[in-house]
């Protein structure tokens, strides 16, 4: 239970070292973070059962008892990048169970000790201590596991008091570095040792020696040495019995050619199996840098190099040079030739590499972010066991060339040729690729479509994301190996099918420019449990709706749901997630809209024609037209036929069967006596010659008014109906008041046809006058109707009567 809780409480303080929080913070009742907040002073507020406490990078600059006094519980204390000069560790001692304590990056310079008995990690390093302060009591410390330190000098006594402690991890700050006693550190008993030394200073040798006798895993940073290669300590002989390292980093290592190849030598003699080296710059004086003046360094390495080593794998990595005017050739033999399963130089401009003369143990080779061309390894046949092969960031251009520098790699499995400037037309000779090669990198180039055309048979895994894709060709070589492919940043305008690869499993299609993809995919790649096609510009629409539908049916498919699938067109519904986007069925069924449609139009037309056939439509119709049709003619006719004068005081609308009362009532009553009514009669004033239709119109229009005889009779005549429309239309067109309505009998109104609407509306809006029974009423009737037309005509109208 205990280290379970070690390992919870570890990753809490690592975790920690990351966080650069503003504000302080409670992440839990047991876990408080003041990391960054400018204060002076350890806060009074924090929670009584913190078990873990950030204080790191403040301005604190002393430390109390009665600061932690009341935090019992505490385990973790990150107490670096502060301002303290001087630390007790008695204010620690209400704080059993304390495992947890970085005092790095401060200016402590004293220290006064207790024993922190449960104490695993203590990390002082980064301080201004001059020698090694480490107190009797951290051999009490029988749980410690890290110790940080930092001093300007190294003795041999310094580490008297914790050679009996088994130690995971030593680390040393040695700034402004001064002395080194031989032998001083082969008395420690740790796993790893890290020293970080000055790195303006000549580095002391005597470090590197005795902390590859102690110490499994070693690193080293800041290697610099400027003197002369004849003050150079050369590692002495009987060293190689006594290193333990198996695992040596560098960093940061500025030396002399001839120190390196020396340092090298002692480390391949050496059980180091792992040698990795960062930021190496080698260099030498001008006068010593031709080839012969290395040429017996370099053939003491090729001797070495066919002696059976200890080494496994060689990295080196960001490599810069300032030596000149040698034969680069014989520097790329040596690493040809190397006895080793793993060769890594990456970022070291490096233009070429040679094929090794025979059969090599290579099974991993890095060549990353170098100038290597199309014509590396081109006809090689001594990399039979090299199994990874990775070229990314160089300057390869044919994949053709490429595929034939792998043809004879017979355990090649994984290849990295990504970030290149790769192109293939399809023309010429058809590529050869490793029979074995199961994993190829292809991303970030230059392809098109025809890299199908060139691709291994074999393959398993395929990246082709970020090149120049717009489509899969449906005539291509079959992969069927084939279960992950990324075609992810290319110009696809729909999801590929799988009749090329009917083993995929894993597709990745993301930003591409798929706007709506095919609802059939999963039927077309049945094997598929992963499709990757977020991000990319989908426009929402019918088309989508089935891909949408896809998601549902598909079982978790789709890698990235909801977030990564967003509309991007129509705008109006840009960034709506797609599980959102909805549209009616009604609206994406072609058949369903236009059955609908059809539906709607013919319930549309019958209601327009029961409207028309009720409202008599066609009969207005038909006298508008030629109502129209008459005044073009007028317009257009002879200017004796354009009579716009009145001529008569009125017009008699009125049905044949009541012609006895007009002729025998109305026309005599109006026509004689004082101011004679001049009448307006079809039967002696229609002009013979004329339509009907064109008499009535020229009636009415020379008429100023208009009487209508209104009976059951008038109703059923279709040319009162005329009549009265025309005189209507008058009505409106002219805004005159030109009606008079006699109601010779009573009408019903079920007698009135529904055609008759504009007489119904006259005769509820307008007054008219009734045809009295009674013989002593009739004379007011005439006095009215002869009021309501009374009117001077024109004299020209006269004079044509």
């Amino acid at each position: 239970m205990r280290s379970l809780r070690n390992i919870y409480v570890f990753t809490c303080a690592f975790t920690f070292t990351l966080w650069n929080n503003t504000q302080p913070s409670v992440e839990e009742e047991f876990i408080a973070n003041y990391s960054s907040s400018s204060l002076t002073n350890v806060p009074k507020t924090i929670p009584v059962r913190t078990q873990v406490l950030d204080l790191s990078h403040n301005r604190v600059s002393g430390l109390s008892t009665s600061e932690f006094i009341y935090l019992s519980d505490l385990q973790v204390l990150n107490l670096s990048y502060n301002l303290m000069t001087v630390l007790d560790f008695s204010v620690f001692i209400f704080n059993e169970n304390l495992e947890y304590l970085d005092l790095s990056h401060n200016n402590i310079s004293k220290l006064s000790c207790l024993t922190l008995a449960y104490l695993r990690h203590l990390d002082l390093s980064f301080n201004k201590f001059t020698t090694l302060h480490i107190c009797q009591e951290f051999g009490n410390m029988f749980y410690l596991e890290y110790l940080g330190l930092s001093a300007t000098m190294i003795r041999r006594s310094d580490f008297r008091y914790i050679k009996h402690l088994q130690l995971h991890t030593v680390f040393l700050s040695l700034e402004n570095f001064s002395l080194y006693e031989p032998q001083s550190l082969t008395v420690l008993t740790t796993r790893n040792l890290h020293i970080d030394f000055a790195a303006n200073q000549n580095f002391n040798f005597s470090l590197l020696y005795d902390g590859m006798r102690i110490s499994e895993n070693l690193k080293i940073v800041n290697l610099r040495y400027t003197l002369s290669y004849k003050d150079f300590p050369s590692p002495p002989l009987m060293l190689l019995r006594k290193i333990k390292t198996t695992a040596l980093t560098l960093d940061a290592v500025d030396l002399q050619w001839a120190i390196i190849l020396d340092i090298f030598m002692l480390i391949w003699y050496s059980p180091v199996e792992h040698l990795t080296v960062r930021n190496l710059t080698f260099r030498g004086p001008l006068e010593e840098l031709t080839e012969y003046a290395f040429l017996p360094l370099l053939n003491s390495v090729e001797q070495s190099i066919s002696l059976d080593g200890s080494m496994k794998a060689l990295t080196l990595e960001h490599v810069h040079t300032k030596v000149y005017y040698f034969n680069q050739e014989i520097l790329y033999r040596q690493f040809s030739e190397m006895n080793i399963a793993n060769l890594t130089i990456a970022d070291a401009y490096m233009p070429h590499m040679l094929c090794p003369n025979k059969t090599s143990s290579f099974q991993y080779l890095d060549f990353s972010h170098n100038a290597l061309t199309d014509e590396l390894f081109q006809n090689c046949d001594t990399l039979v066991d090299l199994k990874s092969l990775i070229l990314r960031k160089n300057k390869f251009e044919s994949l053709r060339k490429v595929s034939f520098m792998t043809s004879r790699m017979k355990s090649l499995k994984y290849l990295d040729m990504s970030n290149n400037l790769l192109r293939h037309d399809g023309a010429g000779a058809q590529c050869q690729w490793a029979e074995s090669l199961a994993e190829l990198d292809l991303s970030s180039n230059q392809l098109a479509d025809a890299v199908f055309e060139c691709l291994p048979v074999n393959v398993r895994k395929l990246g082709l994301q970020n090149n120049q894709i717009s489509n899969v060709p449906g005539r291509m070589a079959e992969l069927e190996a084939l279960e992950e492919l990324n075609l992810a940043s290319n110009r696809l305008a729909d999801l590929p099918g799988c009749s090329g690869f009917r083993s995929l499993q894993l597709l990745s299609v993301e930003m591409n420019s798929i706007l709506t993809p095919s609802a059939d995919f999963f039927q077309s790649c049945p094997r598929v449990r992963e499709l990757q096609a977020g991000h990319n510009p989908f426009k929402c629409s019918c088309e989508l709706q089935a891909f949408v539908r896809l998601e549902r049916q598909s079982g978790g498919k789709l890698f990235g749901w909801p977030a990564a699938y967003v509309c991007e067109y129509p705008e109006g519904l840009r960034g709506t997630e797609l599980e959102d986007f909805h549209l009616s069925p009604l609206a994406c069924n072609t058949a369903l809209l236009l059955a609908t449609a059809l539906l709607l139009t013919l319930v549309l037309v019958a209601a327009v024609a029961f409207l028309c056939i009720y409202l008599d439509v066609p009969w207005y119709a038909r006298m508008t037209w030629q109502w129209t049709q008459t005044k073009r003619r007028a317009r257009h006719g002879p200017p004796g036929e354009q009579e716009a004068a009145l001529q008569f005081h009125a017009f008699i609308s009125y049905s044949e069967r009541d012609a006895p009362w007009v002729k025998n009532e109305l026309i005599p009553s109006l026509e004689k006596g004082e101011g004679c009514v001049q009448l307006c009669q079809h039967e002696r004033n229609f002009i013979p010659g004329k339509s009907i239709v064109e008499n009535i119109i020229n009636c009415i229009e020379k008429s100023y008014k208009s009487i209508f005889v209104l009976s059951p009779n008038f109703v059923q005549s279709e040319w009162c109906h005329y009549e009265l429309y025309f005189a209507h239309h008058k009505l409106f067109s002219e805004n005159s008041n030109s009606l008079i309505l006699i109601l010779l009998e009573p009408i019903p109104p079920y007698l009135i046809p529904a055609r008759y609407h504009k007489l119904k509306a006259l005769m509820a809006k307008r007054t008219y006058l009734e045809w009295p029974k009674e013989r002593s009423k009739r004379a007011l009737f005439w006095a009215n109707l002869r009021a309501a037309i009374n009117v001077n005509l024109p004299l020209s109208g006269a004079a044509n009567e």
